[in-house]
Order: structure tokens, then sequence, then C-alpha cells
């Protein structure tokens, strides 16, 4: 009887944990003590890994990172495939996708947070290439971010569809360091690319690319969540707001060599 009533006693007792480890779990997401961000990790200047360190850094990152310093959260950075960013996010699996990440064109799909930055699409040569204009394109291969708001500006609804249509072949490579490493091998005649990436890549790759100065497009960058997320939405909001008023997210701007008038927060 003793036995029956010890391992009654046992099962007890590992469900009674067992049901406290799963309400504990629920209420550490639920009260956002960790706040998981997904982030292409080679999308320098926004999110990278540093060589040297071995950690993930970047603008937005260090963004993250200060905003949870705020709000005396936890974060997880979690590097994402960039073309599979909404199954990440509708599983749950992150809790927004943040990393210069384009509100143009999809404000209906997310919880978008305020714009904090004002981008360009610019296309990328090699200095050689003879290509000076936007009509020197044609015929030629142009290669973009898979699922990137590059891609989306040639795709039958794009505002470059006309564009696009003149080129031989839009090429989409899954991150922008194999796309750089074609258009350096000739693979690709030109990259449409963000201007802070372009900027990035440019100084950190030395001489031999050149900025086309026609742009694409003008976007802007927001922080992207679920539908419906509101609540957290707006704790972003409020504190991206009190980092740009006290000076840090121009401070941050600086430190990864992003041009400080493309700073939108507020406006």
């Amino acid at each position: 009887m003793r036995k029956i009533l010890a391992i009654g006693l046992s099962i007890a007792m590992v469900l009674s944990l067992t049901a406290c480890g799963n309400s504990d779990k629920k209420t550490s997401k639920g009260n956002g003590k960790t706040f998981t961000v997904g982030f292409d990790a080679e999308y320098p200047p926004y999110g990278y890994m540093d060589q040297e360190s071995g950690e993930y850094v970047g603008f937005d990152l260090e963004l993250a990172e200060k905003v949870c310093e705020i709000e005396g959260w936890e974060l997880e950075k979690k590097p994402i495939n960039w073309d599979t960013k909404d199954t990440e996010l509708n599983s749950g699996s992150i809790d927004c996708i943040w990393n210069g990440f384009t509100i143009n064109n999809r404000e209906n799909d997310y919880e978008w947070s305020e714009p904090y930055i004002n981008n360009t699409q610019v296309i990328v040569v090699s200095g050689d290439s003879g290509i000076v204009s936007l009509k020197d394109l044609k015929d030629k291969v142009v290669g973009v971010q898979a699922a990137s708001a590059a891609e989306s500006l040639f795709a039958e609804n794009g505002s470059q569809y006309d564009l696009g249509k003149t080129f031989k072949s839009i090429n989409p490579f899954s991150d922008y360091n194999t796309a750089f490493t074609e258009l350096q091998s000739g693979s690709i005649d030109a990259l449409a690319i963000d201007i802070g990436v372009a900027n990035y890549q440019l100084k950190e790759r030395g001489e031999g690319y050149v900025i086309l100065d026609e742009q694409l497009n003008s976007e802007q960058y927001g922080v992207g969540f679920k539908k419906g997320e509101k609540e957290l939405c707006d704790i972003i909001n409020k504190d991206l707001k009190k980092l740009y008023e006290d000076g840090t997210v121009e401070e941050l701007a600086k430190k990864y060599d992003i041009d400080p008038t493309m700073i939108c927060i507020g406006e």
C-alpha cells in the first residue's frame, strides 16, 4: 500500500513540476522577459556577426538591446533566413522582425512600429562596367536579395517593373555577401541594394565598385510584428522615441556609419 501511495505521490509531484514549468515559461513569454528578434545575420550595418568577437552586432540589434535595457528584458538575437521570416514570425519563434525591414507595400501584412530610418534602394556596379545610369542596365543580369524590397521593386506590381523588364534576368541571392562575390566575378552585372548596406559593403571591400547616382526608390524601415501584436509594438514605439530624444539613436547611427539624416523617428 505504501509503495502504491509513494508511486502515486511521485507521479503527482512530476505532474505538478511539469505544470509549474509550463506555467513559468508561459509567464516569462507573456510578460516579455525574453524578447526574441529575428534578423538577417549577413546584413551589415544593421545586423551581422563581428568577426573578431564572434558576436552578433549592428545598428538594429543595438537598438533592440537598448529597448531591453529600458524594459528589463533579456534579448535573444535569432538569425533567420530572410525568405522564411514570415514562417518564423507566425510560428511564434520570434517576437518581431527587426533588421532593415521595409514597411512600404507591406503596410497591411504586419503590425508595424513607427518608421525609424528613411532608406533608398540603389544600384551597385563594378567600376569598370561601363554602366553609368539605369538605362544602361538593359540586357544586363541584376542581382537582388531573395524576398527583399529590392526584388519587389521589379515584380509585376512593383514601381520599377518596366525597368526590370529590360533586364536580361533578375538573380535572387540568399544574402548580399554572396551577391557581391558574384558581382566581383562578373556572374552578375549589377546589384540592387539598400543604400546603407551598399555604403558599408563598399567601405569594407575597398575600391572597384560604384553606386549609380540614380536611385530606384525611397522607403522606410520599421519593426514588424505579427498582426494584432499591438501592445508589444506600442512599447517599442515608446522606447524608440525615448532613445531618439536622449541621443542614443543618433549615437548608434554614427557608430555604424549610418547617415544621421536618415533617422526619421518622430517625423
